[in-house]
């Protein structure tokens, strides 16, 4: 364990004394890197909760939406869930039927052919702003991931010229005067890669959550609409 440890403690350090030997070109680069790296963590955080969040309270909804609850009853539920996108369709909606109900022939209040067309299009509003919402920052990991390794491939490249410019000028020209630049100049494709491979893997994985959700959102406006629907009939409108 001691001896891994040692080990550990030696690559890191060694690590350090590349970066601090670096150029003042290369160590642009390496902070541009590891601030893009940084964001890009902060965004994964933040989006995988809110993400969580989502699925949890749309499967709890769903649940009792499909089970018959009825609607008032689950709009004073919904009131505790704030990330699903599929309850901020159904609160949208309901406030909009609250709004264009009218008395019916039979009792009860229902809404005519014309009203239900403004639901439709109140949930459409109401899903086109939710995507927006799920697709938040997803356009900077995307960014990341595919310019990250170019940017650290930049910085190698420099390192690399800047190294073969120190060898012209000693006329040295043996593996203890070029190896140590090379080294250095290398650090920033390692750094490019650790950038861009964890916001490559979460933009994949977010924006499939993203389809996920559209489905729902779009299979849950089919289905209140044709409760909706149902209702107006029963009700005689």
């Amino acid at each position: 364990m001691s001896i891994a440890l040692a080990a550990g403690s030696a690559v890191g350090a060694d690590v350090l004394s590349l970066v601090s030997d670096a150029g003042p070109i290369a160590k642009c680069v390496l902070g541009l890197l590891l601030v893009a790296s940084l964001v890009s963590w902060t965004i994964i955080v933040e989006r995988g909760r809110h993400f969580r969040k989502a699925n949890a309270e749309t499967r709890s909804f769903l649940q009792r939406f499909h089970g018959g609850s009825r609607l008032a009853e689950l709009r004073d539920a919904s009131e505790k869930w704030t990330h699903s996108p599929v309850v901020s369709i159904f609160k949208a909606a309901f406030h909009e039927v609250s709004q264009l109900a009218v008395e019916s022939r039979e009792g009860g209040r229902a809404i005519d052919d014309d009203a239900v067309e403004d639901v439709k299009r109140m949930m459409e509003r109401a899903a086109a702003a939710n995507t927006r919402g799920l697709e938040r920052s997803l356009t900077f990991l995307a960014t990341c991931a595919s310019t990250s390794p170019f940017v650290g491939l930049f910085g190698t490249v420099w390192g690399i010229m800047e190294s073969f410019r120190r060898i012209g000028m000693s006329g040295a020209a043996n593996l203890e005067s070029y190896a140590p630049g090379i080294a250095e100049a290398l650090i920033a494709t390692a750094v490019g890669l650790f950038a861009a491979i964890p916001a490559a893997i979460a933009y994949n994985s977010f924006l499939r959550q993203v389809r996920v959700a559209i489905i729902e959102m779009d299979e849950f406006q089919y289905d209140f609409a044709h409760l909706l629907a149902k209702r107006r009939r029963r009700n005689g409108l």
